[in-house]
């Protein structure tokens, strides 16, 4: 997992509409960058909706939201439809982004390894520096751990 203090690594991917979104276009503002495993998974579902819920408090503050799943664009349009989302989501299908963030990765469920998504939130100031490197998040008061 990347540190606080580090700077950001770079990236750029596709959000759900096939429009470009890069680190540089959150030059100045602060980002909340979220890594998640799946749309409209129970954890998911309940991480992004308490996200849309206190929207307005991040926008008063100056930041910015943008989830990262390897989901697929369609995906996030239905994920962002059902549940009204204000933000943006990448479609991260090649892991570029989740890999250069460290949020893939083995993963334990039941005992089982696998390979998957780790539930990762980044708090980027606006000189492109991470200020808060959250691992475990807790999805339905994710805004309380961010805020």
């Amino acid at each position: 997992m990347l540190t606080k203090g580090t700077k950001a690594p770079y990236f750029e991917g596709l959000d759900e509409n096939g429009n470009p979104v890069k680190l540089t276009d959150f030059a100045g503002k602060k980002l909340v960058l979220y890594f998640y495993p799946k749309d409209s998974t129970p954890g998911c579902t309940a991480e992004a909706c308490d996200l849309r819920d206190n929207y307005e408090r991040f926008i008063a503050l100056g930041y910015a939201i943008i989830g990262v799943s390897r989901d697929s664009a369609a995906s996030h349009q239905r994920f962002i439809a059902k549940y009204n989302l204000p933000f943006h989501l990448i479609a991260d299908t090649d892991l570029t982004i989740l890999k250069s963030y460290e949020a893939w990765g083995e993963k334990k469920l039941y005992g089982k390894v696998s390979e998957g998504t780790l539930r990762t939130t980044y708090v980027i100031d606006e000189e492109g520096i991470i200020i808060e490197a959250i691992n475990k998040v807790d999805t339905k008061n994710h805004t309380a751990q961010l805020l």
